[in-house]
């Protein structure tokens, strides 16, 4: 006959509401995906990025400003504002370019093409005195495809953007 107590399955959860406690309550800010944005920091506005590109994706302007915002959103405690704010995000969309990245033997054709969206960014944080984590920079970023782009486009930029923001949160937020 088994005569050993069962441990009493509440303290374990009790225990790690307690740390939760312990570690809020003292004011140290733990996160994964806040990066280094200083704690004074508490604004963010992010401006409309015109598509100046000379090939035109319609939704593209609106997509990654879009895009950028929400990255914010999820991976800070920045509240976003329209107007002055202590980080502002500016720029345009200068580059969508569709290009063969690989072509089929014995043919003209490409077998393997490349989507790149390249997006000029001016960041300012305007908390900074010194400036040295301003910043004025083009990013790029590419997917490639098979095939036409028709059917196709949509998913790719979706995904190019996804890259491309964070980059740029990356560059502001984490000195990447």
């Amino acid at each position: 006959m088994n005569t050993m107590k069962q441990p009493n399955v509440f303290i374990f959860p009790l225990l790690v509401i307690v740390v939760c406690f312990l570690f809020n309550g003292c004011g140290v800010k733990y996160g994964f995906t806040g990066g280094s944005i200083p704690q004074n920091m508490k604004t963010v506005h992010v401006a409309y990025f015109e598509n100046i590109a000379p090939m035109v994706y319609q939704t593209l302007g609106q997509n990654f400003t879009e895009g950028l915002k929400e990255r914010i959103r999820n991976q800070s405690r920045l509240s976003q504002v329209n107007g002055e704010a202590d980080a502002m995000f500016e720029g345009v969309i200068t580059g969508y370019d569709i290009a063969p990245a690989a072509v089929e033997a014995n043919t003209d054709r490409a077998a393997l093409n490349r989507l790149t969206i390249t997006v000029k960014v001016k960041y300012t944080n305007r908390l900074d005195d010194t400036g040295e984590s301003n910043f004025e920079q083009s990013f790029s970023q590419f997917r490639e495809f098979p095939g036409l782009i028709q059917g196709q486009e949509e998913n790719l930029t979706r995904e190019i953007i996804n890259l491309l923001t964070e980059d740029i949160y990356n560059r502001a937020f984490a000195n990447w």
